[in-house]
């Protein structure tokens, strides 16, 4: 089975992401989207713990900053 990927964002008002849309087309929160990434249910992320000790997902490092998560389309 392939991994989905995470093609479009929702951000808040502080301009931070809040809700992922992945390839499949499921809408995901936040939380939801941390636990998916963790279970390796989402190709292309990655989980980690930044330096608050919170969790958070960020993109996988591969020099194509098009496919930054901040820079993924809305909806």
């Amino acid at each position: 089975m392939e991994r989905e990927t995470i093609v479009a964002v929702q951000k808040n008002g502080d301009g931070d992401i809040h809700q992922f849309k992945t390839s499949s087309g499921r809408v995901l929160q936040y939380q939801e989207a941390l636990q998916a990434v963790k279970n390796g249910e989402i190709a292309g992320v990655n989980a980690f713990k930044g330096r608050d000790g919170e969790m958070y997902i960020r993109g996988d490092a591969d020099g194509d900053p098009s496919n930054n998560l901040d820079n993924l389309p809305t909806f």
